[in-house]
């Protein structure tokens, strides 16, 4: 069993709040880790049709089946409930405790947060972050990716891959969005993979798609609240620079991404036109599950004027911007630094990171040279 970095923060918070909600990807673990964390709690699947039924058209009689606190995994399959749940933990001396877990964040944190607000402390469970892996060569990390499943078993990365790909297109997305072509959004979803890092460009990946760009904006929509990707937006405080407003798409887990580019060993990933690319996905990926894992949200931005210069990642810590370059390279050059000295310039600060592909870390002038093994959000 692999210790969940997020797992004291949940525990903590649980004395704190009576309805606690943990979202993220299929197969991240949220059900193993709910059920270890709150052994005392009764578990209710509602994947289970039958139950499913009972839940929708009598919540009271689904209720008084139970007593005690309830893991109900899966909820967003039964939002129904949450307005129950509200009434429960709103009785005068309640000691009934609710987990809540759903793949399905952008639905499933809304209905909740316009249903029980104030009640309930919600988090994310990506896959595995770095820390909470044995150490492994950094391509091996990349092209392996970091879902659970793979780990616990040593299961070959692609094969497995493959099989949650297809169960995710065909059991949860299409719980999201519609697709009136399978084919079709396959190649979307790949076109995407191909433009990581990239300034999002839906016309174009639509043209090349054959579909249109409000279909490319609906899909990734879907992607994006069913965590296979994420987008990293441009931040826009004010140095009088015309700066760019279009977001980036990156995933949360460079296995997939391996897959969907169908990079199919390491030694391709090794090789292949896109890995400084990938390389700066996994980081970015790194450093948000790490706020995550804290219970915080992601204060991550990118910054990028229309003149050219750009900053990988910048972190916003009350206004003032930290800025962070990512490059694959295993050797630091200081032309790396290009961006991050000019957006200090306009913002009259001496600050800053870049995190590189070799192993060693050290400080250079003004600034945290910091090696992929020693990232932290």
């Amino acid at each position: 069993m692999y210790v969940r970095q997020i797992a004291q923060k949940i525990k903590e918070e649980s004395q704190l709040y009576p309805v606690i909600a943990i979202t993220g990807p299929r197969q991240t673990g949220k059900t193993t880790l709910s059920r270890e964390l709150f052994p005392n709690f009764q578990y209710v699947l509602l994947e289970d049709l039958e139950i499913q039924k009972l839940a929708k058209e009598d919540p009271k009689g689904f209720f008084a089946r139970f007593s005690g606190s309830l893991i109900l995994d899966e909820v967003q399959k039964t939002p129904e409930l949450l307005s129950y749940i509200q009434g429960i933990v709103d009785t005068p001396n309640n000691k009934v405790q609710f987990i809540l877990t759903g793949s399905e964040h952008l639905l499933l944190s809304q209905k909740i947060s316009q249903t029980l607000a104030g009640r309930v402390r919600l988090f994310t469970l990506l896959p595995f972050s770095q820390s909470e892996l044995p150490a492994l060569d950094l391509n091996q990390r990349i092209f392996t990716g970091d879902y659970p499943r793979i780990h616990d078993h040593g299961l070959e990365p692609q094969g497995w891959l493959s099989s949650y790909y297809a169960t995710y297109v065909e059991r949860d997305i299409r719980s999201v969005i519609n697709i009136s072509d399978i084919d079709q959004f396959d190649r979307v979803v790949r076109l995407s993979a191909g433009r990581i890092g990239q300034l999002m460009d839906y016309s174009g990946i639509g043209s090349d798609a054959g579909v249109s760009s409000p279909t490319v904006k609906s899909w990734i929509s879907g992607l994006k609240a069913t965590f296979i990707c994420f987008t990293l937006e441009p931040h826009f405080k004010n140095f009088n620079k015309r700066l760019i407003k279009s977001p980036k798409l990156y995933f949360f887990d460079t296995g997939l991404l391996c897959y969907l580019l169908r990079i199919h060993t390491q030694k391709e990933l090794e090789t292949h036109p896109l890995y400084g690319s990938i390389f700066e996905n996994w980081v970015i990926s790194e450093m948000i599950k790490q706020k995550f894992n804290q219970g915080l949200e992601s204060n991550y931005y990118f910054w990028r004027d229309q003149k050219g210069y750009e900053v990988d990642l910048v972190a916003d810590n009350a206004g003032q911007l930290f800025p962070i370059e990512i490059k694959s390279s295993k050797t630091f050059h200081s032309s790396f630094l290009k961006g991050i000295e000019y957006l200090n310039t306009l913002q009259k600060s001496t600050n800053g990171q870049i995190i590189y592909g070799g192993t060693e870390s050290y400080d250079f002038k003004d600034y945290r040279i910091t090696s992929w093994k020693n990232i932290s959000g």
